[in-house]
């Protein structure tokens, strides 16, 4: 996991528990063959997409 982006995601979603259960649950899902909702030229893990996802406001909580 690249840590900048995890500072990033911290910026848009400052509750951490919250955060960590929003990736979490993304990640799940590109696992199970979701489509990335972001286009990457590197290589990625789908940690790295679930927080980019979240820093471009592509994945949301929802209540």
């Amino acid at each position: 996991m690249k840590y900048s982006l995890l500072d990033e995601a911290v910026r848009v979603v400052p509750n951490r528990d919250l955060l960590i259960n929003l990736v979490s649950k993304r990640v799940k899902q590109l696992r199970n063959g979701a489509e990335p909702l972001v286009q990457s030229l590197e290589k990625l893990s789908l940690e790295d997409i679930a927080l980019r996802e979240i820093i471009e406001h592509k994945v949301e909580a929802s209540f």
